[in-house]
């Protein structure tokens, strides 16, 4: 296993949207285990692909209590995941390990059921409420160009955006 580079913003592969995957290989069990390596060393709950510069449609995601996180058996491993069923709506701080020094208020559903396929190429279903909900749908915006930023208000984007920019030209 290898620890990856985490891309930040305003990387622009972050913005693009993650091509499907054909089936699950032995490179993408490894791209799989390499995210789940580098979201465990950065203190993450989820990771998706783009964040790690691969445009392909898989995620990692492990929502559980801190003393539970690493164990490989509650490890969710996700190619090309999609939202089949959704209600509810709950507001919750999230970050992004993509978008740093930033935490904010955001608008998710409730409850979700995810169909995917997992790293042994068997279709998965997974019904998740609560936090895993939200960390399911945060990693899968990523897969279509969309950071946690772009579902906050304009001021308070902009106001991130352009601190960002500022310390871009003192370290240039």
């Amino acid at each position: 296993m290898a620890l990856l580079t985490i891309r930040t913003i305003p990387d622009p592969i972050l913005r693009l949207k993650a091509e499907p995957v054909d089936g699950v290989d032995e490179d993408l069990r490894q791209l799989l285990s390499d995210m789940a390596e580098t979201m465990y060393a950065n203190d993450g709950i989820g990771l998706a692909a783009p964040q790690v510069a691969r445009s392909v449609r898989a995620i990692v995601v492990d929502a559980r209590d801190k003393e539970e996180r690493g164990d490989p058996e509650g490890l969710l491993r996700l190619v090309n995941p999609v939202i089949a069923e959704a209600e509810g709506t709950v507001c919750f701080e999230e970050g992004c390990l993509s978008v740093p020094e930033l935490r904010a208020d955001v608008k998710r559903h409730e409850r979700v059921l995810v169909k995917a396929i997992d790293a042994d190429n068997e279709p998965v279903e997974i019904e998740a409420e609560d936090l895993l909900a939200i960390v399911l749908q945060h990693e899968m915006d990523h897969l279509d160009g969309i950071l946690f930023i772009d579902h906050i208000g304009r001021l308070k984007r902009e106001l991130y955006l352009r601190k960002l920019r500022k310390e871009a030209s003192k370290n240039a």
